[in-house]
């Protein structure tokens, strides 16, 4: 416990593909106590959790559906107070809005936008006692300019963006700090399923004509975890991209 207790805590949700695994792999690395949530996938982070003990290093896979209040309260109670808090956990659809259901719009709420108030809401009452913290959460480029065909993942991670401005302005004079990330088009499962033509769209819109990888923006997020000034801001990590 005395070695546990000596390093930064971060609780990363959705941690077990693309970005969140990225940002697991590389906080550990970098010296971070983490605890990585998943909700389906356990095999990648109790391998990564096996890896980082070799090199001395602490990962922590911790079940939970974050989007379900009960789940949350199991989660925060088994990682007790963090220091640093990842939103990340979130699921993409394409769909046309005139074909969205009520429960398409409901679910994409609730796990990409909910989730985020639920674990915030039990974080930060600790955080605000000893006068520090982090929370970062993960938008993307669509909640920043919209995406045709995908109405509600928009919007919910448009919502992010506003309750990242709105909480940093509410924690700053507890000297806590809230920042957002908004990625462009990555390469994880969510992006593997572009057709070859699409692909080339996206690297023609993108000036540095390249698809961003996951470590990218893990780097954003360690950026933002080590930072000690900034809060209220959207880091785009996009290459460029903007439509």
């Amino acid at each position: 416990m005395e070695q546990e207790n000596s390093k930064t805590k971060v609780l990363i949700t959705g941690a077990s593909r693309g970005i969140g695994y990225a940002m697991a792999a590389l906080f550990a690395q970098k010296g971070y106590f983490v605890y990585a949530n998943y909700h389906h996938h356990l095999e990648p982070l109790r391998l990564l959790a096996e890896t980082a003990a070799s090199d001395g290093h602490l990962v922590v896979p911790l079940y939970g559906d974050v989007s379900q209040t009960e789940d949350v309260k199991r989660l925060m109670e088994a990682a007790g107070d963090v220091d640093i808090l990842i939103n990340n956990a979130g699921i993409a659809q394409t769909k046309q809005f005139i074909d969205l259901t009520e429960e398409d719009w409901d679910t994409m709420m609730t796990v990409n936008l909910k989730s985020a108030f639920l674990c915030s809401h039990r974080v930060l009452p600790p955080m605000i006692r000893q006068k520090k913290g982090k929370i970062i959460n993960i938008s993307s480029i669509w909640g920043v300019t919209g995406g045709a065909c995908e109405v509600h993942y928009s919007a919910a991670k448009a919502g992010l963006i506003g309750f990242t401005k709105a909480l940093a302005k509410e924690m700053a004079p507890s000297g806590i700090q809230v920042n957002c990330i908004a990625p462009g088009v990555i390469e994880t499962d969510m992006t593997a399923t572009l057709c070859a033509a699409d692909r080339e769209v996206v690297l023609e819109e993108t000036p540095l004509g390249i698809i961003g990888l996951p470590q990218d923006v893990a780097a954003a997020a360690l950026f933002l975890a080590e930072d000690t000034f900034i809060t209220g801001e959207v880091l785009n990590i996009n290459g460029g991209f903007h439509m």
